[in-house]
């Protein structure tokens, strides 16, 4: 049985070729054409911020204990949203004026994130431009680091690393060639859903196996169709008629002879 509707479903399938690869190509070709000419790729860099308690700019030598751990693990959050704030934004922008961007621009491209249980935080920028967003990035963990002892009261930020402009830039968005995979599964999807549509949508009889099916009777005769060269005869078949026709007639007149 299952033999019987994988073999329909190929013949419904190779019936409708033309319309899946159609389909499979208009839509492969759409996205290249979207991705190389009009997708414009996005560049991230990042830095890490250590929050520990330090001692004149220096990470103690006194082990901390266990509440000064869950004190600063608690600052983080705190520190994530201090790093977004327009105090510490307001002054990246009056620093580094080569950055070409507003306060609000650059907090809607700045995202800080920390995992659970952790002292460090990484700080984050995203641009069309890659130098532009080591740029940023580095500012705003310097700025922040030059600024939390007058918000805070308390020196316990370190910069672990910094981005690099000579590191190679990969965009985070979806390269040409991931697109026009994704596109092209969508479309082969789309096309075979569209070609059973429309097979189940015709309800013509085109086999002698579709009248015992629809109508409960069986098929005793098949009339072939009929082509049009088969109602007029090529000259080629006439004059080997007329041949045959003249050989009869010559050997009708020598017999009786």
């Amino acid at each position: 049985m299952e033999s019987i509707e994988f073999k329909k479903l190929f013949r419904i399938l190779s019936k409708r070729i033309w319309l899946i690869a159609l389909i499979v190509i208009v839509g492969c070709a759409i996205s290249a054409v979207y991705s190389f000419f009009y997708v414009t790729p996005v560049y991230q860099a990042s830095a890490k911020i250590l929050v520990n308690k330090t001692d004149n700019g220096f990470v103690q030598a006194q082990p901390l204990n266990a509440s000064e751990i869950t004190a600063n693990i608690m600052l983080v959050n705190t520190y994530k949203e201090i790093i977004k704030s327009r105090a510490i934004m307001d002054e990246v922008v009056a620093q580094y004026p080569q950055l070409n961007l507003t306060t609000d621009q650059l907090i809607r491209k700045v995202s800080v994130s920390s995992l659970n249980e952790t002292q460090v935080m990484t700080i984050s920028v995203t641009d069309f431009s890659h130098e532009r967003a080591v740029l940023a990035v580095n500012a705003v963990s310097q700025v922040f680091q030059e600024q939390i002892p007058f918000l805070m009261r308390v020196d316990n930020v370190k910069i672990l690393n910094e981005a690099n402009v000579r590191d190679n830039p990969v965009p985070i968005n979806s390269g040409p060639f991931v697109n026009m995979l994704i596109s092209f599964i969508a479309s082969l999807f789309l096309a075979v859903c569209l070609s059973l549509l429309l097979d189940y949508w015709d309800d013509t009889i085109k086999s002698e196996h579709d009248v015992t099916i629809v109508l409960g009777v069986p098929t005793y005769g098949v009339i072939q169709k009929i082509k049009p060269k088969d109602l007029n005869p090529s000259s080629k078949n006439k004059k080997m008629m007329e041949k045959k026709e003249r050989v009869e007639e010559n050997r009708y007149a020598s017999v009786n002879q």
